[in-house]
């Protein structure tokens, strides 16, 4: 027989964006407890509102499962004493087991007999393991900010203000902070009354009739359906940011969409500043045309159902107007601000105390931005595009429209250079020098962003391992991970023909020269290189590059971020589609093995070589070694990888062939070094012996 068991926590609101992670966290630690509890279930389903947290079991068994298990305890010489009787650790055994010793067996394992004992549990009613185990699940939750209420050491998300506690028909009987559990649940704080959950699967309908959907998927689809079909009608473009979505669909119990209008006046500012405006501060949806341009309307979400619309469009409308009118204010008012005036107030504001001010990054970024400029080699106009878009990247910072909305920092820095006559490549280099902002963002399209972007990221990164703040564990306060990712990515995208080693030079030089202290560890470059070296392993695999693959590659060296992609990707082109590649592999990792055993500078003399095969692989190796060199140069890994491959037959006839190891010293010598110039050359590509059949 079963039952379904329904546990509602009722609880004040709870803020948005806490809510699905405590709805999941809510449904894993019931499922794992019925699992820990051996009661059988068919599935555990979460609901959650601003108001709730629920789970539903279906089909819960009315008894655990009963359970039969053998336990090893020590071994027959630690078991018996001289005189063959229970020693003190058999008789502990027992005892821990809560069996006693003519239970025992012996049975033997590798060799050695141990004692064993079955163990048989009968399960317990499920009724009677209720009302603590839901308890426990709740004493065990935990949020990112956590209250505490009343007179009460409880701490949990919210103060808990009902809960609905039932087994079938039959409520389960606990208290959690004076609250009893019963089977009254409470419907739309406005709408609604209380409502009486008679059973489990009653518990959807019966919070529907009181104006609460309780179903996380059928709420947001409802929400999504009425915003589409209110962009059909009216032949709109309704911006949906999902992290809005998000926030919105855990806002609001019973979800109706609205629409409401603004001044068509208030378009002349940045349509980026009104978008941020009515997404961070009124959670409203943006209106676009066809074109992508913004219009004087806005979408919102009300908690409640279609009754009076009008009036509470016009309660946002007069709300959205003053959120507005400060924006439009503040713009008004930066563009009073001169460009210069602004970099003074830089050097005021504290960027880190070990490394100065805004000002002193600044000029930092600049050092480091002409120094990569000038390896990547480009021309003097876009150098001085460069430099400039350095100097003023950070100049919005002080900005008023920066302070009131933080995450319009480079946007507003674009608008109000192209409005001080700034280059156009400038003026959207301060946008894009701060791209790629997250995972899977866009990298910047302009010289002037791009070089920008790589001179500050790289400062954080320096500077911020120069003085010890250095990620561990998910510590990372700088989100050093995200700028060295970001790195990595623009110069694969861009395929920049520089090193991670350069950029570390370039960083490293001006820190030296424009920092007072001058206490940088040796270490710090191979610091750098281990980092980013995670960070390519992890660009790899993301790209369904192997682990084998990754590590082979990289072992060859990840200095090049073009060249080691590229490489990965040859060598698991070869692995999937050369049925022939793995001998290539065999012959090279044979190569590597014995070339390890040659001394350091030994050099091949052709006139030693007596055996056809080894003639044979020398003469191949010389061939192939320019042609294979020019490939690597150029960056063509399938070329190199192809020509490279070349050696397998010559290679495969040396071994089976000539004996590497002669009783001749020279002789042996001299192979020892032939194997030693050929493994030179594949290790430039990968190490192959770390590659796994």
């Amino acid at each position: 027989m079963s039952k379904d068991i329904l546990f509602e926590i009722g609880l004040e609101e709870i803020p948005a964006r806490f809510i699905r992670a405590a709805m999941e966290q809510l449904q894993d630690r019931t499922a794992k407890w019925l699992e820990a509890s051996r009661i059988e279930h068919s599935g555990v389903t979460a609901y959650a509102t601003p108001r709730r947290l629920a789970v539903l079991v279906k089909e819960a068994a009315e008894r655990q499962s009963d359970v039969s298990e053998e336990v090893k305890g020590p071994s027959r010489k630690i078991a018996l004493d001289a005189n063959g009787d229970w020693s003190k650790a058999a008789l502990g055994f027992a005892r821990s087991q809560g069996v006693s010793p003519e239970q025992f067996t012996f049975k033997e394992l590798a060799g050695v007999e141990y004692i064993y004992v079955t163990k048989n549990s009968d399960g317990v009613e499920t009724s009677s393991l209720l009302a603590d185990g839901l308890t426990g699940i709740v004493n065990a939750m935990t949020f990112p900010k956590n209250m505490r209420w009343g007179a009460y050491d409880f701490k949990f998300v919210r103060p808990i203000r009902w809960l609905v506690a039932l087994f079938g028909q039959e409520i389960v009987n606990l208290e959690i902070t004076g609250v009893k559990a019963g089977n009254v649940s409470r419907g739309h704080r406005f709408l609604g009354t209380d409502a009486v959950i008679a059973q489990p699967a009653d518990y959807v309908e019966a919070l529907r009739a009181q104006h609460v959907l309780v179903d996380v998927q059928e709420r947001e689809e409802l929400i999504l359906n009425q915003i589409n079909k209110l962009a059909a009608d009216k032949e709109w473009t309704i911006a949906i940011k999902e992290d809005l979505l998000e926030e919105v669909l855990f806002l609001v119990e019973t979800p109706t969409v609205l629409f409401g209008t603004f001044d068509p006046s208030f378009l002349d500012i940045p349509q980026d500043v009104l978008i941020t405006s009515m997404r961070e501060h009124q959670r409203y949806f943006p209106v676009l045309d066809s074109a992508g341009k913004l219009l004087p309307f806005f979408v919102t979400v009300r908690n409640g159902n279609a009754e009076s619309l009008d009036v509470i469009a016009k309660g946002n409308e007069k709300v959205l107007r003053a959120r507005l009118s400060d924006a439009k204010f503040f713009y008004e008012e930066d563009q009073k601000l001169q460009i210069s005036d602004a970099l003074a107030k830089l050097e005021t504001i504290v960027y880190q105390v070990e490394l100065g001010s805004v000002g002193d990054k600044v000029r930092r970024i600049r050092a480091i931005a002409d120094s990569l400029a000038s390896k990547l080699g480009l021309s003097a106009a876009a150098a001085a595009e460069v430099s400039r878009t350095a100097d003023i990247c950070k100049f919005d910072l002080v900005t008023q429209m920066v302070g009131e909305f933080p995450e319009l920092q480079g946007t507003m820095g674009e608008d109000y250079a192209r409005k001080a006559g700034e280059a156009e490549n400038v003026a959207k280099g301060i946008f894009e020098h701060y791209q790629p902002r997250f995972a899977g963002d866009s990298v910047p399209s302009t010289e002037a962003g791009l070089v920008v972007s790589l001179a500050d990221k790289i400062d954080t990164i320096v500077g911020s391992f120069s003085i010890g703040i250095i990620p561990t564990g998910s510590q990372d306060p700088y989100a050093l991970r995200r700028q060295a990712a970001g790195i990595v990515q623009m110069l694969l995208e861009h395929k920049l023909s520089i090193t991670l080693q350069e950029i570390f030079a370039a960083a490293v030089e001006v820190h030296e020269n424009l920092r007072k202290e001058k206490h940088f560890a040796p270490e710090l470059r191979n610091n750098l290189y281990e980092f980013f070296g995670l960070r390519v392993k992890r660009l790899l695999a993301d790209d369904n590059i192997r682990y084998d693959v990754v590590e082979a590659a990289t072992a060859a060296g990840f200095d090049d971020i073009v060249d080691v992609v590229g490489r990965s990707r040859a060598l698991t082109e070869a692995v999937s589609t050369q049925d022939d590649f793995k001998v290539t592999v065999d012959s090279l990792t044979r190569v590597s093995n014995l070339a390890a055993k040659a001394a350091e500078g030994t050099v091949i003399e052709p006139s030693l070589l007596k055996e056809e095969a080894e003639i044979k692989l020398y003469e191949t190796w010389q061939s192939i070694h320019a042609p294979y060199q020019e490939a690597i140069a150029a960056r063509n890994a399938a070329e190199a990888l192809r020509i490279l491959s070349g050696l397998k037959d010559a290679v495969t006839g040396f071994f089976d062939s000539v004996m590497v190891m002669a009783e001749d010293e020279q002789i042996r010598t001299n192979r020892l070094a032939l194997l030693a110039g050929v493994d030179a050359d594949s290790r430039v590509f990968a190490d192959f012996g770390k590659l796994v059949w």
